[in-house]
């Protein structure tokens, strides 16, 4: 494995954060806490990613920075660019060994990035946390559980059912997915694409600290396309199917009305079906049409060539060693 080349080695826990003030602190000392007890390791940095943050956020960041010198590093966009923005600003910002991607609402707990770091150490390039429950409503669960069946039907790469963004990836790994010129990124599947060799952790995903998700109906309808435009042609297949079967149906339903004109005295009357299926005909073709425009509009979007973020200010420092204070710390928090 590349990565023991070095020894010992180093890790960065990336989380962007949008509005979670009551939660941010909470989360850097629970994730301290779990990088200061894996042995055998080199270094650790946490990469917060403030997406625009409006409640606060960013000021309890700056103070988490200067908490603990040396390991947080504090990115600041320069607006909300969306969740997917704020990972690349995180990836691209990250200088371990391996990278350990998470959400910063401790809905990902921190207690799996020892087991994940395991696995890394048998030589692993990706592992990746598989939602083995969801305190979430029951309408919700169904959704997502579809979802990722869908995809894994629909698509040409093989996905991980249930598995999100919460995953450890080699630096090799993730070198490759900041190579990728694309904007529209699916992480989880831009990181089945990789390639390597990956395995699956099952891990409980804990329930919100507030009723309030941060990304809402609309953002999981933005990555779900995101998902399937970007690694299935299917929308268009089936498309050019209903495109063949609406022809050949035109074709039979003129072959009937001249064979009627030709060997009857009267002609067709009106129909109403005639008029229910130019209608329902129609719809698919605008439908369709919306489809294909779909994928115009994300290789437009990937032509203006835009920058993914754009970093307002940085409170960043290198990474060391876990030091004495920063143990005390960490017991006597467990103490307490």
């Amino acid at each position: 494995m590349e990565t023991k080349s070095r020894h010992p080695a180093t890790l960065s826990v990336v989380a962007p954060v949008f509005n979670e003030a009551r939660i941010i602190a909470a989360f850097v000392d629970e994730a301290q806490q779990q990088l200061c007890d894996i042995p055998a390791l080199g270094g650790w940095e946490i990469v917060l990613v403030d997406d625009g943050s409006t409640d606060g956020s960013a000021e309890i960041l700056d103070a988490a920075a200067q908490r603990y010198p040396g390991r947080v590093k504090v990115l600041h966009l320069a607006r909300n660019f969306g969740h997917t923005a704020a990972v690349s600003a995180g990836l691209d910002h990250a200088s371990g060994d391996a990278v350990v991607l998470m959400d910063s609402d401790l809905q990902d707990d921190p207690k799996a990035i020892p087991r994940m770091v395991e696995k890394w150490r048998e030589g692993y390039r990706v592992v990746y946390a598989i939602r083995s429950s969801r305190e979430e409503p029951v309408w919700k669960r169904l959704l997502f559980t579809s979802f990722y069946r869908l995809l894994r039907m629909l698509s040409d790469t093989p996905f991980p059912v249930d598995a999100g963004n919460y995953s450890l990836m080699d630096r090799r790994v993730v070198e490759i997915l900041q190579g990728l010129p694309e904007r529209n990124r699916y992480l989880p599947g831009v990181r089945a694409w990789a390639g390597f060799r990956q395995v699956g952790l099952a891990v409980p995903r804990r329930p919100r600290h507030d009723d309030r998700p941060r990304v809402g109906i609309r953002g999981l309808w933005r990555l779900s396309m995101n998902a399937i435009f970007s690694f299935s042609y299917v929308p268009l297949l089936i498309f050019r199917l209903i495109g063949a079967f609406s022809l050949g149906l035109s074709l039979l339903l003129m072959s009937y009305a001249i064979g009627y004109k030709l060997f009857s005295t009267s002609t067709i009357p009106a129909w109403t079906s005639q008029i229910v299926a130019v209608s329902f005909f129609g719809g698919l073709n605008i439908f369709g049409i919306g489809i294909l425009g779909e994928y115009i509009a994300r290789i437009y979007d990937e032509l203006k060539g835009r920058p993914v973020y754009v970093i307002d200010r940085r409170v960043a420092a290198a990474p060391d060693a876990c030091d004495s204070a920063t143990r005390s710390h960490s017991h006597s928090r467990n103490a307490a």
